[in-house]
């Protein structure tokens, strides 16, 4: 009997255990209470399900998950699972029968947060393996370039140089504002329509920035590379690929309705999934323009044509292009609790969350006159980010003394750092108030 993934979620429920900050029965009280009913409805039953150290204010949530109950639980049963028979259970739901490929549940579920189809989504372990797969893969001619921003984190700068090294194309980097605090998304998005040249292959942008907090408006900047594609043949047409991960579980859009043609985002951020998970979505007839990079174990058409001695028969898929090689499946698999975690709460409940307590943060710290807020105040153009500096301090040294408070902050790695905090859903407005007395007190 195939020990299936409803089977496996419905055994032992033991629960993950998990380092905490805090002492061994603050720790158990949060383990208690992360399994108590959960009520999506109510944010304290939705902080509870979280094993945080009570006694910090958690403002950096961007950066790794704390994963909730039902993830965690998974997990821990997953693991069980393959601890107890790894060869049948490994076998039965990923090799023996297509219909048991439990990899095809999480595509569903996260086609379905996206709006898209299952055979749209390549699984894979982070933003930066999506990024590296998606340039790596494209067939990038010699003289062609790709056009991105300078305000990319530097997976999405080192993958596009690392692939037009290799093509013999080029790459080209533009601002898209001087003024963070006063981002204007018309501007931005005259700026790259402008800054196209007949060689430009791929735009490449990142949806919101995690140096600066601005989210960049992607559905009118797709419409504006849409009017210049018109004038172009095919094999020409720019592509559009975003950076998502920062308005991936923040933001409440579907992706596959904004008009990029490649999105990469982790998991393992705002969407709370299992660490080292991660997904790209694009439509079949854009996966058809890569180059897979690794060997896939996702596709059986992939190892009948191996056997065969064959190339593999019609144009890539987007499992094609999801890396083989044995991956943590107790983490890629239990993405799917992270999924349904965020349609129980509602996805735009999330995004009003997450806006109306960064919206707190921005409005204190834009009162304070020895603060420099560098993220827009507007939730139009801003979303789970607030970077900030304090005058008279570096960045760091303000990360620090947050730290000492309880507060848990963090600076941008960048060559221009700033201070930034990042409420989430597991925040309350105390939380804030209690970082910007910290920040007060610097005055």
């Amino acid at each position: 009997m195939s020990l299936s993934r409803r089977r496996i979620l419905a055994g032992s429920g033991i629960a993950a255990s998990a380092l905490t900050l805090g002492p061994l029965a603050k720790a158990s009280t949060a383990e208690e209470a992360s399994r108590q009913p959960f009520r999506p409805h109510d944010w304290k039953s939705v902080r509870a399900q979280f094993l945080l150290a009570p006694e910090y204010a958690h403002l950096s949530n961007f950066f790794f998950a704390s994963n909730p109950t039902p993830v965690r639980e998974a997990i821990t049963n997953y693991r069980k699972a393959f601890d107890e028979n790894p060869y049948s259970f490994l076998d039965d739901n990923m090799f023996r029968r297509d219909e048991d490929m439990l990899w095809r549940d999480v595509c569903a579920a996260a086609a379905e947060y996206v709006g898209g189809r299952p055979e749209e989504i390549a699984l894979t372990s982070s933003t930066t393996m999506g990024l590296a797969l998606i340039y790596n893969g494209l067939r990038l001619k010699p003289g062609q370039e790709v056009l991105t921003t300078t305000h990319e984190f530097y997976p999405h700068h080192e993958s596009i140089r690392l692939a037009v090294e290799k093509s013999g194309g080029s790459m080209r980097k533009i601002p898209l504002y001087e003024s963070s605090l006063n981002f204007s998304a018309d501007e931005a998005v005259a700026r790259i329509r402008a800054a196209v040249r007949p060689r430009t292959r791929v735009v490449g942008v990142t949806w919101v920035h995690s140096g600066t907090g601005v989210r960049l408006p992607i559905a009118p900047l797709a419409a504006a590379i849409e009017e210049l594609n018109r004038h172009r043949d095919e094999a020409d047409r720019i592509l559009l690929v975003v950076d998502g991960v920062h308005g991936f579980g923040v933001v409440d859009e579907d992706v596959a309705n904004m008009g990029c043609d490649f999105f990469a985002a982790g998991t393992h951020k705002w969407i709370l999934g299992p660490h080292g998970t991660g997904i790209i979505w694009a439509k079949p007839e854009n996966w058809a323009l890569l180059r897979p990079t690794i060997p896939s174990l996702m596709d059986k058409e992939l190892t009948d044509a191996w056997r065969q001695e064959r190339p593999p028969a019609g144009p890539t898929q987007a499992a094609w292009v999801s890396p083989g090689g044995f991956f943590a499946y107790e983490h890629q698999w239990a993405v799917i609790e992270a999924f349904r975690f965020h349609r129980q709460i509602g996805r735009a409940r999330v995004h009003d969350r997450i806006a109306e307590l960064n919206g707190q943060i921005k409005e204190g710290l834009a009162r304070m006159k020895h603060v420099t807020l560098h993220t827009p105040v507007d939730a139009a153009r801003s979303a789970g980010f607030v970077c900030f500096d304090v005058h008279g301090y570096k960045p760091q040294d303000v990360v620090q003394i947050f730290r000492d408070h309880r507060v848990i902050a963090s600076g941008t790695p960048y060559a221009v750092p700033h201070v930034r905090l990042s409420a989430g859903i597991v925040n309350f407005p105390k939380d804030v108030d209690r970082a910007l007395r910290v920040v007060r007190s610097l005055a």
